[in-house]
Protein backbone atom coordinates (compact mmCIF):
# COMPACT_ATOMS: atom_id res chain seq x y z
CA UNK A 1 0.00 0.00 0.00
CA UNK A 2 1.17 3.70 -0.95
CA UNK A 3 1.48 6.18 1.92
CA UNK A 4 2.33 9.79 1.92
CA UNK A 5 4.73 11.58 4.10
CA UNK A 6 4.25 14.91 5.33
CA UNK A 7 5.49 16.96 1.86
CA UNK A 8 2.62 15.03 0.80
CA UNK A 9 4.73 12.58 -1.50
CA UNK A 10 3.82 8.78 -2.25
CA UNK A 11 5.99 6.36 -1.46
CA UNK A 12 5.98 2.68 -1.29
CA UNK A 13 6.98 1.20 2.47
CA UNK A 14 7.60 -2.23 0.95
CA UNK A 15 10.59 -0.34 -1.78
CA UNK A 16 14.39 -1.53 -0.40
CA UNK A 17 15.29 2.18 1.12
CA UNK A 18 19.48 2.37 1.39
CA UNK A 19 21.70 5.46 2.28
CA UNK A 20 20.31 7.98 4.30
CA UNK A 21 16.59 6.67 4.39
CA UNK A 22 17.64 3.75 5.79
CA UNK A 23 19.38 5.24 8.45
CA UNK A 24 16.59 7.66 9.13
CA UNK A 25 14.44 4.32 9.09
CA UNK A 26 16.62 2.75 11.37
CA UNK A 27 16.35 6.11 14.21
CA UNK A 28 12.83 6.00 13.50
CA UNK A 29 12.31 2.54 15.00
CA UNK A 30 14.69 3.42 18.08
CA UNK A 31 12.54 6.65 19.01
CA UNK A 32 9.51 4.98 18.86
CA UNK A 33 10.92 1.96 21.30
CA UNK A 34 12.22 4.82 23.51
CA UNK A 35 9.35 6.85 23.60
CA UNK A 36 7.16 3.52 24.45
CA UNK A 37 9.53 2.99 26.77
CA UNK A 38 8.88 6.12 28.82
CA UNK A 39 5.27 5.11 29.11
CA UNK A 40 3.09 2.32 28.91
CA UNK A 41 5.28 -0.59 27.18
CA UNK A 42 3.03 -2.43 24.77
CA UNK A 43 3.69 -5.93 24.80
CA UNK A 44 1.18 -9.20 23.35
CA UNK A 45 -1.52 -9.87 24.81
CA UNK A 46 -0.11 -13.53 25.99
CA UNK A 47 2.95 -11.59 27.59
CA UNK A 48 0.69 -8.86 29.82
CA UNK A 49 -1.15 -11.94 30.98
CA UNK A 50 1.62 -13.56 31.90
CA UNK A 51 3.32 -10.73 33.70
CA UNK A 52 0.01 -10.26 35.68
CA UNK A 53 -0.19 -13.77 37.12
CA UNK A 54 3.75 -13.41 37.83
CA UNK A 55 3.17 -10.34 40.00
CA UNK A 56 -0.11 -11.70 41.51
CA UNK A 57 2.28 -15.13 42.53
CA UNK A 58 4.66 -12.89 44.54
CA UNK A 59 1.70 -12.97 47.48
CA UNK A 60 4.19 -14.53 50.02
CA UNK A 61 0.86 -15.52 51.59
CA UNK A 62 -0.90 -17.37 48.77
CA UNK A 63 -1.36 -20.72 49.42
CA UNK A 64 -0.69 -23.84 47.30
CA UNK A 65 -4.29 -24.14 46.30
CA UNK A 66 -4.34 -20.62 45.50
CA UNK A 67 -1.90 -20.59 42.91
CA UNK A 68 -3.06 -23.22 41.76
CA UNK A 69 -6.59 -21.46 40.79
CA UNK A 70 -4.79 -18.82 39.76
CA UNK A 71 -2.63 -21.25 37.62
CA UNK A 72 -5.50 -22.99 36.22
CA UNK A 73 -7.53 -19.70 34.90
CA UNK A 74 -4.25 -20.04 31.98
CA UNK A 75 -4.68 -22.96 30.53
CA UNK A 76 -1.59 -22.58 28.14
CA UNK A 77 0.79 -22.33 31.62
CA UNK A 78 -1.02 -24.68 33.71
CA UNK A 79 -0.23 -27.01 30.18
CA UNK A 80 3.20 -26.31 30.06
CA UNK A 81 3.56 -27.09 33.76
CA UNK A 82 1.98 -29.91 34.02
CA UNK A 83 4.38 -31.08 31.24
CA UNK A 84 7.26 -29.69 33.20
CA UNK A 85 6.82 -30.92 36.31
CA UNK A 86 6.34 -34.59 34.48
CA UNK A 87 9.77 -34.36 32.43
CA UNK A 88 13.06 -36.56 33.57
CA UNK A 89 13.65 -32.85 34.74
CA UNK A 90 11.41 -32.96 37.42
CA UNK A 91 10.05 -36.48 37.65
CA UNK A 92 13.37 -38.77 37.16
CA UNK A 93 11.57 -41.96 38.34
CA UNK A 94 8.55 -41.18 36.12
CA UNK A 95 5.95 -40.57 39.17
CA UNK A 96 3.49 -38.28 37.50
CA UNK A 97 2.13 -35.04 39.57
CA UNK A 98 -1.20 -36.05 38.90
CA UNK A 99 -2.77 -32.49 39.38
CA UNK A 100 -1.61 -28.68 39.70
CA UNK A 101 -1.25 -28.84 43.20
CA UNK A 102 1.36 -31.47 43.32
CA UNK A 103 2.44 -29.79 40.37
CA UNK A 104 3.47 -26.75 42.60
CA UNK A 105 4.93 -28.53 45.00
CA UNK A 106 6.91 -30.42 42.90
CA UNK A 107 8.10 -26.91 40.76
CA UNK A 108 8.53 -24.51 43.40
CA UNK A 109 6.40 -20.79 43.32
CA UNK A 110 9.77 -19.18 41.89
CA UNK A 111 9.87 -22.09 38.86
CA UNK A 112 6.61 -21.17 38.13
CA UNK A 113 6.68 -17.52 37.73
CA UNK A 114 9.69 -18.03 35.77
CA UNK A 115 7.88 -20.55 33.41
CA UNK A 116 5.06 -18.19 33.17
CA UNK A 117 7.30 -15.99 31.48
CA UNK A 118 8.93 -18.05 29.84
CA UNK A 119 6.10 -19.07 28.11
CA UNK A 120 4.97 -15.81 27.26
CA UNK A 121 8.04 -14.96 25.68
CA UNK A 122 8.42 -17.77 23.54
CA UNK A 123 4.72 -16.87 22.13
CA UNK A 124 5.65 -13.77 21.33
CA UNK A 125 8.30 -14.96 19.11
CA UNK A 126 5.25 -17.29 17.44
CA UNK A 127 3.54 -13.55 16.32
CA UNK A 128 2.03 -14.08 12.61
CA UNK A 129 4.33 -11.03 11.53
CA UNK A 130 7.62 -12.52 12.92
CA UNK A 131 7.20 -15.88 10.71
CA UNK A 132 9.63 -13.70 8.38
CA UNK A 133 11.87 -14.17 10.69
CA UNK A 134 11.67 -17.81 12.51
CA UNK A 135 15.11 -18.33 12.00
CA UNK A 136 16.36 -15.89 14.32
CA UNK A 137 13.30 -15.99 16.29
CA UNK A 138 14.46 -20.10 16.80
CA UNK A 139 17.77 -19.33 17.58
CA UNK A 140 16.85 -16.66 20.21
CA UNK A 141 15.11 -18.90 22.23
CA UNK A 142 17.04 -21.85 21.90
CA UNK A 143 20.17 -19.32 23.10
CA UNK A 144 17.88 -18.03 26.36
CA UNK A 145 16.93 -20.99 27.25
CA UNK A 146 20.54 -22.75 27.16
CA UNK A 147 21.47 -19.22 29.48
CA UNK A 148 19.19 -20.00 31.77
CA UNK A 149 19.99 -23.39 32.64
CA UNK A 150 23.95 -22.77 32.42
CA UNK A 151 22.49 -19.68 34.69
CA UNK A 152 21.12 -22.41 36.87
CA UNK A 153 24.14 -25.17 36.84
CA UNK A 154 26.48 -22.50 37.49
CA UNK A 155 24.12 -21.59 40.71
CA UNK A 156 24.50 -24.93 42.27
CA UNK A 157 27.93 -25.78 41.73
CA UNK A 158 29.98 -23.71 43.72
CA UNK A 159 28.20 -20.53 44.25
CA UNK A 160 25.62 -19.67 47.10
CA UNK A 161 23.20 -17.97 44.74
CA UNK A 162 19.77 -18.91 43.92
CA UNK A 163 19.46 -21.67 41.95
CA UNK A 164 15.73 -20.59 40.66
CA UNK A 165 16.44 -16.70 40.45
CA UNK A 166 19.60 -17.54 38.30
CA UNK A 167 17.35 -19.52 35.70
CA UNK A 168 15.17 -16.25 35.79
CA UNK A 169 17.84 -13.92 34.98
CA UNK A 170 19.24 -16.05 32.24
CA UNK A 171 15.75 -16.71 30.58
CA UNK A 172 15.62 -13.05 30.50
CA UNK A 173 18.72 -11.34 29.79
CA UNK A 174 18.04 -10.82 26.16
CA UNK A 175 14.53 -9.75 26.38
CA UNK A 176 15.00 -6.48 24.70
CA UNK A 177 15.95 -8.60 21.68
CA UNK A 178 12.53 -10.33 22.02
CA UNK A 179 11.04 -7.13 22.56
CA UNK A 180 13.05 -5.35 19.34
CA UNK A 181 12.18 -8.27 16.95
CA UNK A 182 8.71 -7.94 17.73
CA UNK A 183 8.47 -4.19 17.12
CA UNK A 184 10.99 -4.64 14.52
CA UNK A 185 8.97 -6.97 12.42
CA UNK A 186 5.94 -3.69 12.26
CA UNK A 187 8.25 -1.65 10.06
CA UNK A 188 7.58 -3.19 6.38
CA UNK A 189 11.16 -1.37 5.42
CA UNK A 190 12.93 -3.57 7.88
CA UNK A 191 11.35 -6.27 7.03
CA UNK A 192 13.20 -6.61 3.68
CA UNK A 193 16.04 -6.07 5.43
CA UNK A 194 16.42 -8.53 7.90
CA UNK A 195 20.28 -7.79 8.26
CA UNK A 196 19.53 -4.48 9.23
CA UNK A 197 17.06 -5.44 11.65
CA UNK A 198 19.70 -7.83 13.11
CA UNK A 199 22.76 -5.09 13.63
CA UNK A 200 19.93 -2.89 15.18
CA UNK A 201 18.70 -5.58 17.60
CA UNK A 202 22.76 -6.56 18.10
CA UNK A 203 23.46 -3.03 18.99
CA UNK A 204 20.33 -1.94 21.09
CA UNK A 205 19.11 -5.03 23.14
CA UNK A 206 20.78 -4.79 25.99
CA UNK A 207 20.24 -1.07 26.86
CA UNK A 208 16.63 -1.48 25.96
CA UNK A 209 16.29 -4.78 27.94
CA UNK A 210 17.50 -2.99 31.10
CA UNK A 211 14.19 -0.32 30.42
CA UNK A 212 12.06 -3.10 30.08
CA UNK A 213 13.43 -5.44 33.24
CA UNK A 214 12.89 -2.39 35.30
CA UNK A 215 9.34 -1.41 34.05
CA UNK A 216 8.40 -5.05 34.44
CA UNK A 217 9.65 -4.78 38.31
CA UNK A 218 11.80 -7.33 38.32
CA UNK A 219 14.64 -7.68 41.00
CA UNK A 220 17.02 -5.22 41.18
CA UNK A 221 20.22 -7.97 40.83
CA UNK A 222 18.08 -9.41 37.97
CA UNK A 223 17.98 -6.46 36.35
CA UNK A 224 21.76 -5.56 36.88
CA UNK A 225 22.68 -9.35 35.77
CA UNK A 226 21.52 -7.97 32.39
CA UNK A 227 23.75 -5.00 31.76
CA UNK A 228 26.21 -5.09 29.24
CA UNK A 229 25.90 -8.65 29.58
CA UNK A 230 26.94 -9.58 25.63
CA UNK A 231 30.06 -6.90 26.25
CA UNK A 232 33.85 -8.54 26.71
CA UNK A 233 34.90 -8.24 30.26
CA UNK A 234 37.40 -10.21 32.47
CA UNK A 235 36.65 -13.75 33.24
CA UNK A 236 35.08 -13.52 36.55
CA UNK A 237 36.94 -16.03 38.92
CA UNK A 238 35.15 -16.69 41.27
CA UNK A 239 31.58 -16.53 40.57
CA UNK A 240 30.60 -13.30 43.01
CA UNK A 241 27.27 -12.34 42.15
CA UNK A 242 24.63 -12.47 39.65
CA UNK A 243 26.33 -10.37 37.36
CA UNK A 244 29.03 -13.26 36.67
CA UNK A 245 26.99 -16.16 36.79
CA UNK A 246 24.85 -14.40 33.73
CA UNK A 247 27.90 -13.44 31.78
CA UNK A 248 29.71 -16.95 32.21
CA UNK A 249 26.27 -18.41 31.28
CA UNK A 250 25.42 -16.51 28.64
CA UNK A 251 29.10 -17.09 26.91
CA UNK A 252 28.87 -20.94 27.41
CA UNK A 253 25.56 -20.50 25.38
CA UNK A 254 27.33 -18.70 22.65
CA UNK A 255 26.80 -14.93 23.18
CA UNK A 256 24.47 -12.93 20.87
CA UNK A 257 26.37 -14.81 18.19
CA UNK A 258 24.16 -17.72 19.04
CA UNK A 259 21.08 -15.94 17.87
CA UNK A 260 22.18 -13.01 15.73
CA UNK A 261 23.77 -14.85 12.58
CA UNK A 262 26.88 -12.03 13.24
CA UNK A 263 30.20 -13.91 13.04
CA UNK A 264 32.26 -14.52 16.28
CA UNK A 265 35.15 -12.19 15.61
CA UNK A 266 36.13 -12.32 19.09
CA UNK A 267 39.25 -14.67 20.52
CA UNK A 268 38.21 -18.22 21.34
CA UNK A 269 40.49 -18.78 23.88
CA UNK A 270 37.61 -17.17 26.36
CA UNK A 271 35.27 -20.18 25.32
CA UNK A 272 37.57 -22.48 25.27
CA UNK A 273 38.90 -21.52 28.58
CA UNK A 274 35.76 -21.73 30.17
CA UNK A 275 34.60 -25.39 28.31
CA UNK A 276 37.39 -26.59 30.22
CA UNK A 277 36.82 -24.92 33.64
CA UNK A 278 33.00 -25.86 33.76
CA UNK A 279 33.56 -29.30 31.24
CA UNK A 280 32.09 -31.38 34.03
CA UNK A 281 28.79 -29.83 34.15
CA UNK A 282 28.08 -28.51 30.55
CA UNK A 283 26.32 -31.86 29.76
CA UNK A 284 24.23 -31.24 32.63
CA UNK A 285 23.53 -27.92 31.17
CA UNK A 286 22.49 -29.34 27.37
CA UNK A 287 20.21 -32.18 28.96
CA UNK A 288 18.64 -29.57 30.63
CA UNK A 289 18.39 -27.32 28.01
CA UNK A 290 17.15 -29.96 25.91
CA UNK A 291 14.75 -30.56 28.31
CA UNK A 292 13.16 -27.57 28.89
CA UNK A 293 12.94 -26.57 25.31
CA UNK A 294 10.98 -29.89 24.60
CA UNK A 295 8.48 -28.80 27.57
CA UNK A 296 8.24 -25.22 25.63
CA UNK A 297 7.54 -26.64 22.19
Amino acid sequence: MNTQDIEGKTHDPTVDKVGAALNAQRFQMIEDIARELAGDVVFPTSFDTAIRLRKELQNPDLSTAQIARLVSLEPLVATKLVNLANSVLYSPDGSPAKNLQSVISRLGVDLVRSTALGIAMNQMLRAKDIAGFSQLAHDLWEHSVRTACAARALARNGTRLPPEEALLAGLVHDLGAFYMLYRGVQYPELRIRPDTLQHIIVGWHESIGVTLLNALGMPEDVVEASIDHDQPRTLPDPVRNLSDLVYIANVLAGGHHAWSGLENEQNTSEDKMLQERFAEIIPLIEADSQAMLAVFS
